[in-house]
């Protein structure tokens, strides 16, 4: 079975994704971010215009979907280091190029929005976030991933993952508002997931034991983006604990979809380094399955014990 360069899969993807830059265009619907901030909420903060202090009584959001609004804003804050990770990847010529400009474009309005969302509701400390936002991108993010498959793998799985995040953080926050504006931002993230997933639908036709390796690489290293950022893990307990984003919904609601749509476990084209990513693909998924089933139950005792002493 043939093994493509990376010159060669960047060429024989292209038409790929020129015809997917296109279907993007017809679905994205533009949006603005200023549309989706309640300004006559805001009011002057302590500094220059001697207004009022952040106080933790002024937000009305539940503190575990104010720490996952924090993690997804700073997550998007990272932009300009993803720009230069997949603008390396993926080159800056031709419909590539056009993709990563675009996409970059449109990730930069979440930041705006979130942001601007959460400073005018004060919803969380300004001063806190913005030290967390110059700690976090002084640490920049660098790709895991060699390649235009393993990057695109990533992504699939990635832009998926946040689309979720984004959705259930809205639900969690209890406000309305919020939960408009980051269902806003989730159905961007679903279109860019579509984009790559289809992408790399096409690299399994065309090289599928590459693609399938990069993808098995992929699921069983998998990290958020954000996962650098300070007191994470942390952070990402509290997120789990309020089932906004968990392993069990990692599974079922990223990994497994994804995974379908390429119907990777019925391929009939693989050749032997194929089949044997592949096993070792589907070994990993059953230790997922069992970690994650032990991890909501053990969730689940833990609630009711706190019910029970409530």
């Amino acid at each position: 079975m043939r093994t493509f360069s990376e010159t060669e899969l960047l060429l024989e993807l292209e038409p790929v994704v020129a015809g997917e830059l296109d279907r993007h265009h017809r679905m994205a619907k533009e949006w603005f971010p200023h549309e989706y901030v309640p300004w006559s909420q805001g009011r002057d903060y302590d500094g220059v215009f001697g207004g009022e202090a952040w106080a933790e009584s002024d937000s009305r959001i539940p503190e575990d979907a104010r720490i996952s609004l924090i993690v997804n804003l700073l997550t998007e804050d990272n932009l300009p280091s993803y720009h230069h990770e997949i603008a390396t990847t993926l080159g800056r010529d031709a419909a590539w190029g056009t993709w990563v400009h675009r996409w970059t474009a449109e990730e930069g309005r979440h930041a705006t929005a979130i942001r601007d969302y959460l400073t005018v509701t004060r919803a969380v400390d300004p001063v806190a976030l913005e030290r967390a936002r110059m700690v976090h991108m002084g640490e920049g993010f660098t790709n895991s991933y060699e390649g235009v498959l393993a990057s695109v793998a990533y992504v699939s799985f990635q832009e998926l993952a946040t689309r979720i995040s984004h959705r259930n953080t809205g639900m969690a926050s209890q406000d309305p508002d919020c939960e408009r504006l980051l269902a806003r931002i989730a159905a961007d993230e679903n279109l860019h997931m579509l984009f790559y997933r289809n992408l790399l639908a096409s690299a399994f036709e065309l090289a599928p034991d590459q693609a399938m390796r990069a993808v098995t690489d992929v699921v069983t290293t998998f990290q958020m983006p954000g996962t650098g950022i300070e007191g994470f893990t942390r952070k990402a307990m509290i997120i789990a604990n309020a089932g906004i984003y968990d392993l069990r919904l990692h599974l079922d609601d990223v990994l497994q979809p994804v995974l379908r749509q390429w119907d990777v476990f019925d391929l009939k084209n693989l050749g032997p380094e194929g089949e044997k990513a592949r096993e070792e693909l589907a070994e990993f998924l059953e230790r997922l399955e069992v970690t994650a089933s032990r991890y909501v139950e053990r969730r689940e005792a833990r609630r009711a014990r706190q019910a029970a002493n409530a």
